[in-house]
């Protein structure tokens, strides 16, 4: 996938921040000098110290040039959180909400809906392809399609995939009505009915109603900050429990925003072959990464077919864009027996769009513009909650996708937060919500996949002031 021309010299510069050889205030190079140095345009080095300036690491000061950015420490990452592992049937807890509060009256701000909003959509880009698929087709889009998919839409996304999947073969890829039901076809392809699986853990409510739906039981596997899944307990689960799937998000967990390094993705392949047990790996956030290139998957660690990839436009594209893909790998015969048992095909509508946009080089230039986006909210939404909300507050710092991970001090009373969400008009989704267990109590996940705006920023400044009083 093509990367910003800029990352020549972004890239050095971050990395002399990060070891100390640029200290707060160092005057950096002028966009001349960039430009001589590492022979990119004008355009290409203005650019890159816009994403500077974005991602925090630098600011500029009129007339004067670009400097290191006297930034504020961020707050510490959450303390790692340990579970015990016991299988649990999935059974949530009583009155479980989603947001928080279902009574909510004025909205100001929505940081719980985990989707592009409106002003981040490429409105225009997706309707003028969808207008070019139509006249072309036409009657063609009101036909049945072949059950697993279009083989064009196959032959593209497996072109797309190959430097960080590996190789999938056509007959392995199965398109479906988003990464929701991919993971469904995934888990009931593998699964019946009182099988345990393990289950990262936070983990995405959405996933946690499949496995319930399904009625399997789950042993949690804590996703530490630092460290990512904890690969040492799931070892010692797998040893003492028949273990059949395995659930992961390795890029850009939700709701962590953790990424699994390479080490670990491999290694998670050796125990899943040791006890023969399926790796289901969710990667609809792979293509949102802040800096650097795009992350691997385990997939592209295994060569028996042993690891299930689900993964969708829905995320990167716009929410009512409902395709996703599942290469099912060995497990391709009953994965595509079950996906027919579940209706009709995708829209071909949806399929030929997303077609056309892999052929050529629009999608790149709208993900290259998320992403960017995507960091710079991550950064405001930070440096707020690190100015205004109470000492003590800890978050996670993402390293790409949609969410920030945050746990409220013990001074602060959970309930009473909830209350002045709900008084000051603010939604995020709460910590308990991601686990059968009460292990996230103090937690709750925000979004930052819509405009940051005056009025959202000014929401959060009014709660951290009211929290700060109590």
């Amino acid at each position: 996938m093509k990367t910003y021309k800029f990352q020549v010299f972004t890239t050095a510069i971050e990395e002399n921040i990060r070891n100390g050889a640029f200290r707060p205030g160092h005057k950096l190079p002028s966009v001349r000098e960039i430009k001589a140095q590492y022979r990119i345009s004008t355009t290409a080095v203005q650019s890159g110290y816009e994403y500077l300036m974005i991602s925090g690491w630098v600011e500029s000061i009129p007339k004067s040039g670009y400097y290191v950015s006297h930034r504020m420490e961020m707050p510490i990452r959450p303390s790692r959180t340990t579970h015990r592992p016991v299988v649990r049937d999935a059974v949530f807890r009583s009155n479980l909400a989603l947001t928080t509060s279902l009574k909510m009256g004025k909205k100001i701000s929505e940081f719980n809906v985990a989707a592009p909003g409106d002003l981040l959509i490429p409105q225009k880009m997706l309707l003028r392809t969808m207008q070019q698929v139509i006249r072309e087709q036409g009657a063609g889009l009101l036909r049945y399609y072949p059950p697993d998919g279009s083989p064009r839409l196959k032959e593209k996304i497996i072109q797309r995939a190959a430097p960080d999947y590996g190789v999938i073969r056509p007959e392995e890829l199965i398109i479906t009505d988003g990464a929701l039901q991919a993971l469904y076809i995934a888990l009931a392809t593998v699964c019946t009915a009182g099988d345990i699986i393990a289950l990262e853990s936070p983990c995405v409510f959405s996933v946690l109603e499949v496995v319930r739906v399904l009625k399997l039981k789950v042993v949690e596997i804590p996703v530490d900050p630092a460290d990512g899944f904890d690969i040492g307990l799931f070892e010692k689960v797998c040893r003492n429990n028949k273990i059949k799937a395995v659930v992961v998000t390795p890029n850009f967990h939700n709701p962590t925003g953790c990424l699994m390094a390479d080490e670990q993705k491999i290694r998670l392949v050796a125990v899943a072959l040791q006890h023969d047990i399926a790796v289901i790996e969710n990667d609809i956030y792979g293509e949102l990464h802040f800096h650097g290139h795009r992350p691997a998957v385990i997939k592209k660690y295994d060569d028996s077919g042993q690891v299930i990839t689900c993964s969708s436009y829905s995320k990167t594209l716009a929410p009512g864009i409902r395709l996703g893909w599942l290469s099912a790998g060995k497990y391709a015969g009953r994965a595509e027996q079950i996906r027919f048992a579940l209706g009709s095909t995708v829209s071909p509508l949806y399929q030929e769009t997303i077609s056309r946009l892999l052929e050529g080089t629009a999608y790149d230039r709208h993900l290259r513009a998320f992403r960017m986006k995507l960091a710079k909210n991550a950064y405001s939404a930070i440096n707020l909650m690190a100015t205004h909300f109470p000492a003590g507050t800890e978050i996670i710092q993402p390293s790409g996708g949609y969410n920030l991970w945050v746990k409220m001090p013990d001074t602060i009373d959970m309930d009473y937060f909830y209350s002045q969400c709900e008084a000051v008009g603010i939604r995020f989704t709460p910590g308990f919500t991601f686990s059968f267990t009460e292990a996230y109590d103090r937690y709750f996940r925000m979004v930052i996949a819509d405009t940051f705006s005056s009025e959202r920023a000014e929401a959060i400044r009014i709660l951290g002031k009211r929290l700060k009083v109590r």
